[in-house]
C-alpha cells in the first residue's frame, strides 16, 4: 500500500488498500478521473463499495467531452 497517500476505511473500520481497488471501464470515460485528490477520493470510496456487486454505478459520473 502506498504509505505516503491518503487512507481509506469502509464502514466497518477496515483498511481499504486503494491500490487493490479495481477501476471499471466506466471510470476511465469519466471527466472527473484523474483531475482532482479530492475527487479521486470519493471516486476510490465508491468503486470499493461496489467491488462485489454484478453492475457498477456511479451517481456522480460525467462523460468526457469528446
Amino acid at each position: 500500500m502506498n504509505e505516503n497517500g491518503p487512507k481509506f476505511y469502509d464502514d466497518d473500520g477496515t483498511e481499504i488498500n486503494a491500490d487493490l481497488v479495481p477501476k471499471p471501464p466506466l471510470c476511465v470515460t469519466c471527466k472527473k478521473d484523474g483531475q482532482s485528490d479530492e475527487e479521486e477520493i470519493l471516486c476510490i470510496l465508491t468503486r470499493s463499495d461496489q467491488q462485489d456487486e454484478p453492475e457498477f454505478r456511479c451517481d456522480a459520473y460525467e462523460p468526457r467531452k469528446a
